[in-house]
């Protein structure tokens, strides 16, 4: 009669081997009883216990190689206890990667267990399909490429939230993992707006779409009276960084915020908006285009590109286009303040003007009117 499924398994030839002195069989038992755990029809509470008792007792006792098999057969297991898997981990090595690999869920316990030993498996565990919201969070913290890297390139995964805006405003520096960030198809257009100069033209058209619905909601301050012709004549001149001087200091930038930008396109390109933005005519970008830099204005091409995406995108959505890129508003002087003389009659006029209206207490609805007014 055949011994019965249920039937504890005769264990009595291990019992005659462990009697061999200097023979150790507790990796033999455990590549056994893991064997038998992972090919039970069925698995009561008590047998699980028993197992995991065994297992987590034998884990750190045996070999690499009998860790690394185990692991293999274990990870897969739904049965298999947690405190198993993470005892797995901690050995690291060939153990520690199978269960990285085949585990159904890696729990916030095991990745610690996963990384106890310092090694660099965090970019593996964040490529692993099905990740909870909460490990994703974890991994994003850690702020080192290739892991920002191996989360966008997870389609297994969904980003949102802190998580997705860390890593956009990561990509702003990385252009690898923006253009991994631009091609989710889970991640919408309002969320990668300040990786408008890393997408293709098609993605670049979607983003300004959306830009444009909401700049065109808010007001826009008018430009600043002469900056047009300063630009132009700085430009003329080639004197790029007077002309970078004024440029920023018109649209209340750092003097040198085209350098966030690595690649020489794309910094042309936010040069671009950013004439957009202070209120250039399209003569006077054309011009600059043509002046300013002689290697830009011997292509063509490139002048031609320019020229579209200065058409292409108004004055409210570039404003709101080169903020989003640079993560920080215009602060740019009010109309009150642009090329204002400080001698002559005009300054004399309106020194005496200021004097007056000094001495005089202002109306109640010149006072609302001036503190609600334009800022720039």
């Amino acid at each position: 009669m055949p011994p019965s499924v249920d039937a504890p398994p005769d264990l009595s030839g291990l019992l005659e081997l462990s009697r061999i002195e200097n023979l150790d069989l507790k990796p033999v038992i455990l590549r056994v009883q893991t064997d038998l755990f992972v090919r039970a029809p069925g698995r009561d509470r008590t047998q699980v216990e028993i197992f995991e008792s065994l297992a987590c007792g034998l884990i750190p006792t045996v070999d690499e190689e009998t860790a690394r098999v185990v692991a293999g057969k274990l990870a897969p297991c739904p049965d298999t206890p947690p405190t198993v898997l993470e005892a797995l981990a901690l050995r690291g090595g060939g153990a520690r990667d199978a269960v990285v690999e085949l585990a159904p869920t890696l729990s916030h316990r095991l990745i610690e267990a996963a990384l106890a030993d310092g090694s660099d498996v965090a970019a593996r565990i964040a490529a692993r399909t099905g990740l909870n919201r909460e490990v994703v969070d974890e991994l994003s913290r850690e702020g080192r490429p290739e892991i920002d890297r191996a989360l966008a390139a997870n389609l297994g995964i969904t980003l949102r939230g802190a998580t997705l805006a860390r890593l956009v405003g990561r990509g702003r520096g990385d252009p690898d993992l923006a253009k991994l960030l631009l091609v989710r198809p889970d991640v919408s257009a309002a969320d990668l707006v300040p990786l408008y100069l890393n997408a293709d033209p098609i993605r670049r058209d979607v983003i300004g779409r959306t830009v444009e619905a909401t700049a065109a909601l808010r007001p826009c301050p008018a430009p600043l009276r002469g900056l047009g012709e300063d630009l132009t004549r700085l430009s003329g001149a080639q004197d790029v960084p007077a002309f970078m001087a004024a440029l920023a200091d018109g649209l209340g930038l750092p003097r040198d915020f085209l350098t966030v930008v690595s690649d020489p396109g794309a910094r042309y390109d936010l040069l671009t908006l950013g004439l957009r933005a202070a209120g250039l005519h399209e003569e006077e970008a054309v011009y600059i285009f043509l002046t300013l830099n002689q290697g830009v204005a011997r292509s063509a091409e490139r002048v031609a590109g320019l020229v579209r995406l200065f058409r292409t995108v108004s004055r409210p959505a570039s404003r709101d286009l080169v903020a989003a890129i640079l993560d920080r508003p215009f602060t740019e002087r009010g109309r009150s303040e642009a090329h204002q003389p400080l001698h002559g009659p005009e300054a004399k006029l309106r020194q005496g003007a200021e004097r007056s209206a000094a001495q005089r207490a202002p109306l109640p609805i010149r006072a609302r009117s001036a503190s609600g007014g334009e800022t720039g």
